[in-house]
């Protein structure tokens, strides 16, 4: 139980990586590879400001869910990341006005039960 913070922080950083992301793909807007090398275009996605923090996110929460596994069971662990499913729909309600009606609060109901 005393590494339930390294959880939660996992949990947290997990979701604002997904947010970030979502917030950088929207600022970049349709991606098209038609008359651009996808090599570049992919690097100019990886780079813009939004994305590049998203994955930097990313890989603090992966080395904070390393650590969490290096102490307890994967068992009580990863049950913990569906929490994620709820912090990004509830923030992308709020945030990006998506929608959050009954199937997809049933869904996330769902899956965290």
């Amino acid at each position: 139980m005393k590494y339930i913070v390294f959880i939660l922080f996992t949990v947290v950083t997990n979701a604002a990586a997904q947010l970030m992301l979502k917030q950088g793909m929207m600022s970049l807007g349709p991606i098209s590879f038609e008359g651009v090398n996808p090599l570049v275009k992919l690097l100019q996605i990886v780079f813009s400001p939004w994305v590049f923090f998203g994955l930097c996110t990313f890989v603090i929460s992966m080395a904070s869910h390393l650590y969490v596994l290096s102490k307890v069971e994967l068992s009580f662990a990863y049950p913990f990341l569906s929490l994620a499913y709820v912090a990004v729909a509830i923030f992308a309600y709020f945030v990006f006005r998506e929608d959050l009606n009954g199937w997809r609060i049933a869904g996330i109901a769902f899956i965290c039960v």
